[in-house]
């Protein structure tokens, strides 16, 4: 299987909440628990988004803003995201649930690794799946760490 992003999102279909299941993290996110990522449209070329999440073993909850780009001469799932501005980092769209119910978000040099869900819990059956096509794509899913909702 190849690593690339699908090519149709229904932007619109797309926004609200997330919650990330597992991941290969990146250093910011490293140590990251219960996280979850709420996509809200704007101006037609971007996401903003609100990242909220546990640092591990602390109680109170914590949360980021960035932005999510898309441009409209790319595949839809071809993204970056923001930060800090105007530096970005590019993200993929690697798979989405017909009916949007979960989203697989990964990297060109399948650096990171993102499986989410509209539900903090997902079928066992699927997430295998969900985990084998990925290793099929080049991820080292190994690496694939919880991040423990409960």
């Amino acid at each position: 299987m190849e690593n690339r992003p699908i090519s149709n999102i229904d932007y619109k279909a797309f926004e609200g909440k997330w919650y990330s299941l597992y991941s290969i993290p990146t250093l910011m996110d490293k140590h990251w628990k219960q996280t979850t990522e709420t996509y809200t449209l704007a101006d037609n070329d971007h996401f903003d988004v609100l990242t909220t999440y546990h640092k591990e073993g602390k109680p109170e909850e914590k949360s980021i803003t960035s932005k999510l780009f898309f441009e409209e001469e790319k595949p839809d799932g071809d993204m970056k995201a923001q930060f800090l501005w105007p530096f970005k980092i590019g993200y993929w769209i690697i798979e989405l649930a017909d009916d949007y119910s979960y989203v697989v978000v990964g990297h060109p040099d399948e650096k990171y690794l993102f499986i989410m869900a509209r539900e903090p819990k997902m079928e066992a059956d699927l997430l295998v799946d969900i985990i084998e096509r990925c290793r099929e794509k080049g991820y080292d899913v190994s690496e694939l760490v919880s991040q423990e909702h409960f």
